[in-house]
Order: structure tokens, then C-alpha cells, then sequence
């Protein structure tokens, strides 16, 4: 039976408790309507009376105390023992760890139904983690646990292949880290029946996400089909919203598939040990599509086989898509890639057709897309994008392609001298600018992003008609936008801009439209013109 084609099913939401509850416990309430599962890291909040979280807590209740050995604060024998004694005579569930805890006296204790059997460690072939599964398999329990440390792209397929070959509905196998995070979403749909979530901001182990983000982000608890993969792959990925928006998209146009972030320090180590490695196709959720964020864009480029103008001319790719239509087209071999990746980059090499992949940029969209929609005619506007790296050659484009008269500005004049001519628009040294000469500003940089930040350029140059585009999202507008919306300027936010390239990367990726207003709301972006 294939855990990625079954009918539709839940997981278990476990919430993490890592900060001391406040005196009310409101928070604890709250969290009643979203887990099914408080996990009361002990090590980290210390004694949390039972009865107190019951009042508060309608689901179960898990007692861990991770030691340190495993990631934790947890205290060491005698007290640790003595501390899990007492968590067996209120707790539904107390976690027992599999190289400390599996003493008679413990055992007596909790008795298996109640068991959380866990280890958490460093396993890095899955000869050894089978090692450690039938370590915990050895004693019986509601659940068997196995993390494992993931530091380089491809440590994260070990606790995954494990799920694909147990087909147990009794073992949770993930990796930590960031690396790792998205193998969370991933373990459910081959079989893991929990998926643990912080509780508050502050994570229970690395990577591990908000229960709000796996709610809001991929739907949890509800487990949607999913026979097709996609993700965002970016250093750092965690703060992407790009599952949020497809994500919704899909369950708004029954697309059976699931969207999640890779964090990828190395764009040729995650490309070479996880794009194009055959796990996807073996584990029924072959891998068909890609958004590419930075600092990897021009690696993108470099390792497709193919590309689209607008991923030539800003010279870089934001979406990736595989050649063919069916599941084998798509399977790749690890030494294949190896050689598709140096063929692509003018090294040495043949190229294996099962590994072509075309690269396309939808980041120019982003920009043009929001005038378009407000009935904004870019010909003929005089428009400087300040900042000349990847999302400002992006813009430049964009902002070419739709007739405005364009003039990129950067601090670096030989760089920005470079990209302005690769684009054929023309070049300003950033200390020349002036601002209030053009009717479209667009930001491109990391200035302006932080209260404490310098800003691209002094808010009160830029003429009252002019419209201003801000590229980076985040929590709220941004010191810069916010000045500029104050006077009354047209201001595009980076949510705004992250819209509408995903619209359009939606449709390559999927061959269906997601309506503007469900990818809006998806955003919080409300109401828009």
C-alpha cells in the first residue's frame, strides 16, 4: 500500500511547550483548538503541574525530558530517572529514550501504551539507522521516534528511506536541522503518524516549524493526496512563504500535490544528492517542479539543460521544471547528474536525457505584474532599479520587456556597469542618483529593510506621482515603503511582487491558473486593486 496515494487521512499534531506557560495559561487553550498533543519539553520549562495543563489542555499530554546528550537540557541519573517516575503518574505519554531510559524501573512505570520510545542522533547510512530501529522495535510502544542530524543535502533522504522500506504506522523518522526541515512534511505521507510543532517562536529542536506554519502553510492535520512534489530551494528557506501560496493553490484547484522548503547551503550537493537522486520517483512523489530563491539563482541556470530568455538575460532562474510528462522521463541517476551538472557548466561530460530540466524566471512578472493589475501603462515611464544584483537585473528586465525606460543603479559601478549593459539598459553610479527623475523606483538591495538601515534613497526625493516597488517581504512593510506610503505614493510591497511571479510560476509548474484572489489571501494580502 502507498502511504503518498492512500485516501485522505490526519496526522497528529504534537505542539512543543518550550517557554514557561503564563500565569493564565491562555496560550495553552489556544493551542487546544490546533494540536491534538502538548509535548511538555521539561528540560526547557521545568515542573508544569498536570492538573493545571489539563484545566487548559483538551488533547494528550506528552512528558519529555531531552537530555543532552540528545539536544537537551535534560538532568542526568539519579534525578532523571526520578523525574520520569513521577511525569508516568499523570502524564498520558512520557518519552523514553532508547540509549538512557530502558530500564526495568522506567519500563514498569509507563507501561506501552503510554511509551514514546525516541533517539536522536547522527546516522548517516541507512544501515545504521535500521540498527537504531530495531533497537527501539525491541520494546513496545505507542510510538518509535528516530531523528536524525542532517547537515548536508542528502543526510535528510536516510530517516525518509527508512519510512519508504518499514511501512510502519508506528514510527516518526525526520531529520533535524534546516536541512532537514522539510523531510516534517514529507514523513507523513510515507506512514510517519505524528508531525511535532512549536508550540510558541521558539522551536523544540532545529528546524522545527510553528504548529500555526504547518497549519497555515501545508494544511495540517488534514494529509491531502499528494503524487507530486515541488519546493522552493533557497539559503535560508524556512522563512519563505512560496508553500503557503501553492500550497493553497493546490487544495484550491484539487491538484493532488505538496509543496515544501529546501534549505540548501550548496546548490551542487543538493542538486546532485536530492533533486536528481531517484528517491522522489521510488516513494510515488516524484519531484516536478522547482522555485529557486537566493543565493542559488544563477546555479539554477547553470545546471539546467535548457532555459527560457528571461532566465538567460537576468542570468539567472527562479523555476526549474523537468522535461517529459511521466514519472520514469523524470528518474535520474546520481552519477548522471554528476555529469549533467559539469555538461551544463562547460565541464566534461554527456549529458543522460533522463536528467534535462529547463530553467525559466518568472521573477520579471513580479514586477510588472502589480502595475498591470492597477491599469498602470509602463511605456514610456522612466523607471532606475537600485540595486544590480539577481532580483535587479530580474526587475530591470521585467520592467524593459514592458517599454519603460530603464536606468539600473548600484553602489559598485563595475558590476552595476556590467549588468546594465548585459540588459541594454543604462547604468547610474548609485551616489548619482536622483530619484525624483523617475516615475518607477524599485528596490533591490538590503538597504532600508531594518529601522536602523540606511535607505536607497532619501523618501522625500522621489516625486508625489511616482510609484515605488519594495522586493523583500517579511512581517510588514518595510521603514522605506512606509515612508513612501505615508506621502501617498503607490507603493508595491514584496508580498505583492512574491504573488505574482508565483502566479505565474503556478501555471508553468501545474498547467492550471491559481485565481489572484485565493493567492492574495493565501498572502494576507486582503484586498487588492
Amino acid at each position: 500500500m502507498n502511504p503518498t496515494t492512500d485516501e485522505p487521512r490526519t496526522a497528529t499534531l504534537v505542539a512543543s511547550l518550550t517557554e514557561a506557560p503564563s500565569a493564565s495559561g491562555d496560550e495553552v487553550r489556544a493551542l487546544s483548538e490546533q494540536a491534538d498533543c502538548l509535548e511538555v519539553r521539561a528540560d526547557l520549562v521545568g515542573d508544569v503541574g498536570v492538573e493545571w495543563l489539563r484545566e487548559r489542555f483538551a488533547g494528550e499530554l506528552l512528558y519529555t525530558l531531552r537530555s543532552e546528550a540528545e539536544g537537551g537540557r535534560g538532568t542526568v541519573e539519579p534525578e532523571r530517572r526520578a523525574a520520569l517516575l513521577s511525569a508516568a503518574q499523570g502524564y498520558d505519554l512520557v518519552d523514553i529514550e532508547a540509549d538512557r531510559d530502558l530500564g526495568r524501573t522506567v519500563l514498569e512505570a509507563v507501561e506501552p501504551r503510554r511509551r514514546v520510545v525516541s533517539w536522536h542522533g547522527r546516522a548517516r547510512s541507512l544501515r545504521v539507522l535500521r540498527g537504531r530501529l530495531r533497537q527501539v522495535s525491541g520494546v513496545e510502544a505507542r510510538l518509535c521516534k528516530l531523528v536524525t542530524a542532517a547537515e548536508n543535502s542528502g543526510d535528510e533522504l536516510v530517516p525518509l528511506e527508512l519510512l519508504l522500506g518499514a511501512r510502519r504506522n508506528d514510527l516518526a523518522a525526520f531529520s533535524m536541522g534546516a536541512v532537514g526541515a522539510w523531510t516534517r512534511l514529507v514523513a507523513p505521507r510515507l506512514g510517519a503518524p505524528w508531525i511535532y510543532g512549536a508550540a510558541g517562536p521558539m522551536a523544540a529542536a532545529p528546524g522545527q516549524p510553528s504548529i500555526e506554519r504547518l497549519r497555515a502553510d501545508y494544511g495540517l492535520p488534514n494529509l491531502r493526496r499528494a503524487s507530486r512534489l515541488f519546493g522552493v530551494v533557497g539559503h535560508p528557506a524556512a522563512h519563505s512563504l512560496s508553500p503557503r501560496l501553492h500550497n493553497a493553490g493546490y487544495r484550491d484547484r484539487g491538484e493532488e500535490a505538496l509543496y515544501v522548503a529546501f534549505d540548501a547551503p550548496d546548490f551542487e550537493v543538493f542538486w546532485r544528492e536530492v533533486a536528481l537522486s531517484d528517491f522522489f520517483d521510488r516513494a510515488g512523489l516524484p519531484l516536478c517542479g522547482l522555485s529557486v530563491t537566493a543565493p542559488h539563482k544563477a546555479a539554477a541556470l547553470a545546471a539546467a539543460s535548457e532555459a527560457g530568455e528571461l532566465a538567460r538575460g537576468t542570468q539567472g532562474a527562479n523555476t526549474l521544471l523537468p522535461e517529459g510528462s511521466g514519472a520514469g522521463a523524470r528518474r535520474r541517476k546520481v552519477a548522471a547528474s554528476r555529469r549533467d551538472f559539469l555538461a551544463a557548466s562547460g565541464g566534461s561530460g554527456s549529458e543522460d536525457p533522463r536528467t534535462r530540466w529547463r530553467a525559466e524566471s518568472t521573477d520579471p512578472e513580479g514586477v510588472v505584474g502589480p502595475f498591470r493589475r492597477r491599469g498602470i501603462d509602463l511605456a514610456g515611464r522612466a523607471a532606475v532599479v537600485i540595486g544590480a544584483g539577481g532580483a535587479g537585473r530580474a526587475a530591470a528586465a521585467g520592467l524593459a520587456a514592458a517599454g519603460a525606460e530603464v536606468a539600473l543603479a548600484n553602489r559598485t559601478r563595475p558590476s552595476g556597469r556590467e549588468a546594465a549593459e548585459s540588459l541594454g539598459v543604462a547604468f547610474v553610479p548609485l551616489e548619482e542618483l536622483e530619484p525624483g527623475e523617475f516615475d518607477v523606483v524599485v528596490n533591490a538591495t538590503s538597504l532600508g529593510h531594518r529601522a536602523d538601515d540606511p535607505l536607497p534613497c532619501d523618501p522625500a526625493a522621489l516625486r508625489a506621482s511616482a510609484a515605488a516597488v519594495e522586493l523583500v517581504y517579511g512581517g510588514g512593510p518595510t521603514p522605506w515603503s512606509r515612508t513612501l506610503a505615508a506621502r501617498g505614493l503607490v507603493v508595491i510591497g514584496g508580498r505583492e511582487v512574491l504573488l505574482h511571479q508565483g502566479l505565474s510560476q503556478f501555471e508553468a509548474m501545474t498547467g492550471k491558473v491559481l485565481p489572484f484572489e485565493v493567492g492574495a489571501a493565501a498572502l494576507g494580502l486582503g484586498a487588492q486593486p
